[in-house]
């Protein structure tokens, strides 16, 4: 099993992610590939559980975001080369790390509040 864990760390490149969790809102900017071309396109909208543990390479997580008016969910793989770039727009205050009841709501109801961060 150490093997396995070498090797995985050692063809993963590591890259510089902030951290983010469950609430969070972040805009995943992915890397498309269509014939001979490349386009990056975002995906913004709420984190709704991040799976597998903090030292897995396999990690991923869901992002959710509404449009036009159908719910639409996408799972990243943390260590994706078609990542470019992850930014975190709001830190979202929630006591679960599962979000999946927001697939049951809409409009003002479906909203996360912010978490304030106290700068001492």
């Amino acid at each position: 099993m150490d093997f396995l864990r070498q090797l995985a760390d050692e063809l993963i490149t590591k890259a510089d992610l902030p951290e983010f969790q469950a609430g969070d809102n972040v805009t995943v900017y992915y890397r498309i590939r269509e014939g001979a071309k490349e386009r990056v396109q975002p995906f913004k909208g709420n984190v709704i559980q991040v799976k597998g543990g903090t030292t897995n390479p396999n990690r991923t997580f869901t992002v959710r975001k509404v449009s036009g008016g159908i719910g639409v969910e996408r799972v990243f793989p943390i260590n994706s080369p078609n990542i470019d770039k992850i930014v975190v727009n709001k830190r979202g205050k929630v006591r679960r790390a599962r979000l999946f009841y927001l697939r049951e709501l809409s409009g003002k109801k479906a909203r996360i509040k912010e978490r304030r961060i106290i700068k001492k």
